[in-house]
């Protein structure tokens, strides 16, 4: 799965640390600077469904 994110650049870190606990983020692509006179950024993730986890037996 391919999700963008768009904000400040803080935000989007925010953002994509937020997703990889939820995701395996595969890839992280570098802020894309958004036109002028815009501040915000662009960056993509690639992710996969997270594994699930390991219950134990009891």
């Amino acid at each position: 799965m391919r999700i963008r994110l768009e904000g400040t650049d803080e935000e989007c870190r925010r953002a994509a640390e937020a997703i990889a606990a939820v995701l395996d983020v595969l890839e992280t692509s570098r802020p894309y600077p958004n036109r002028p006179p815009s501040r915000l950024v662009r960056l993509y993730l690639t992710t996969a469904p997270a594994a699930p986890a390991v219950e134990k037996e009891q």
